[in-house]
């Protein structure tokens, strides 16, 4: 950690001679100013963390100083000296925001100290508004990979950036199509690991036989058919990510051996006693409730809370909102891309069929769906409902306001027929107040 650094400001050199000399045998880096002016130009050069000032100079004073510091925002702390000092001064100071304010003759160890803790206040100042800045910087990047406008995707770009600078392991659920590999990555990619492997296993893919093998390796003739040495999963992805996806899928005996390499951080090949040290980020995705499944046996507890450092919940598609729509836009610009086709055009009654369907498939069915249409299918007279199978029934008139009452009719049907129909939670599936919904089913002629 770099040392302190503390500007001294008095206009007489002795003084600040003096104690430049003692602070920096108290371990603290130094620059020394004559007036306000130059200290300025100081402050905008080296970015000090303490500035401590005489509070009566010729032309600005201190207090001039220290409001100048405070109204440009600067992550500095303001320590006011003076031999004239008051009560009023002092009160005035503080309220100005001055860290501390002494009263000359001080005793030297006194100062050093007031130095000290306003160096502490003035590095964790700085460590927030990084932080602040990263958050703000990083959420907009993240939002071309998390797609969405909702307010519970806006919470998971921000859980995400704050989890992705912590050392932590982390279990990412949701359910099938939810994107839980896109958020490991996303985990990675935005920590300090990125420049390291991201490597993702898919549990449920390995044969029981073979599982140890795939993660911990295996030297030349650990086991019949190991005809060369192997290196596994975790070997691989040391200094970087390891994703366990469906981990709820591996084997209770592979779980054991597992949580002992997460434990002790480091890996045994297979026919090796050579331990190898690990260092890297372990994220388990599951699509099955870990907490009620080691409950019931099927999973260890040890392992869930071992690895339970911290929990990423991520939102089926249908508990969106909007984005479905803002998703298939997504979607269908980059497979229209990819085709080498232009992007079709969605007609009112294309957004109405994704916002009533249930999307069991989540993310991973609404990107096949547009896939599918960019390939030519609305251009043939079929329509989005056509594509994801969804039956929605004919308008009876031709007029635009007859379709798509038709559709607002079939969307409010199938919420309340999903919610058992409960007014109260197909309101809050449609994200619109009770009574607007029921003046809709009013108007459109809808019975429970």
């Amino acid at each position: 950690m770099t040392e302190p650094s503390v500007l001294i400001i008095d206009d007489e050199e002795m003084v600040r001679t003096a104690l430049d000399q003692w602070l920096r045998l108290s371990g603290f880096a130094t620059a020394t100013a004559a007036n306000v002016g130059e200290a300025m130009t100081v402050i905008d050069d080296k970015h000090p963390h303490v500035v401590l000032t005489d509070v009566r100079m010729p032309g600005l004073s201190g207090l001039d100083l220290l409001r100048s510091i405070n109204e440009r925002g600067l992550p500095t702390e303001v320590i006011l000296i003076t031999g004239h000092g008051d009560v009023p001064m002092a009160v005035e100071a503080m309220r100005a925001g001055a860290f501390d304010f002494l009263q000359k003759p001080y005793v030297p160890d006194q100062l050093v100290a007031s130095i000290s803790r306003a160096a502490e206040q003035a590095r964790l100042k700085r460590e927030l508004a990084d932080l602040r800045r990263k958050l703000d910087g990083g959420e907009t990047e993240l939002a071309t990979r998390l797609v969405g406008s909702s307010r519970i995707m806006e919470e998971l770009r921000r859980s995400v950036l704050e989890l992705a600078s912590i050392p932590a392991d982390i279990i990412v659920l949701g359910e099938t199509g939810t994107g839980k590999e896109v958020v490991a990555r996303c985990l990675h990619d935005f920590s300090p690991r990125a420049k390291g492997a991201f490597v993702a296993v898919n549990c449920a893919a390995i044969p029981a036989e073979l599982i140890e093998s795939e993660l911990f390796g295996h030297e030349s003739g650990a086991f019949t058919g190991a005809g060369g040495q192997r290196i596994g999963k975790f070997e691989y992805a040391n200094g970087g990510t390891l994703l366990l996806d469906e981990i709820e899928s591996m084997p209770l005996l592979a779980q054991a051996k597992v949580l002992r390499v997460i434990q002790e951080r480091v890996v045994e090949r297979l026919g090796s006693n050579r331990q190898i040290p690990l260092d890297l980020r372990i994220v388990a995705a599951s699509k099955a409730d870990l907490a009620a499944e080691s409950q019931a046996g099927r999973f260890r507890a040890d392992l869930y809370y071992r690895l339970n450092m911290a929990e990423l919940h991520l939102p089926p598609l249908r508990a969106r909102g909007d984005d479905s729509v803002i998703l298939f836009h997504h979607f269908l610009a980059d497979a229209a891309r990819r085709f080498g086709r232009p992007v079709p055009s969605l007609h009112p009654a294309d957004i109405s069929a994704l916002l009533s369907h249930a999307w069991p498939g989540n993310v991973r069915e609404l990107k096949g769906a547009a896939d599918r249409f960019a390939l030519g299918l609305g251009a043939t007279g079929r329509s989005i409902s056509d594509i994801i199978g969804q039956r929605a029934p004919i308008a009876a008139g031709n007029s635009l306001g007859e379709r798509l009452a038709a559709y607002e009719r079939h969307v409010i049907e199938t919420e309340l027929d999903r919610n058992e129909d409960s007014i109260a939670a197909t309101a809050e599936a449609l994200q619109v107040p009770r009574r607007t919904l029921a003046e809709k089913m009013s108007r459109l002629r809808v019975r429970r």
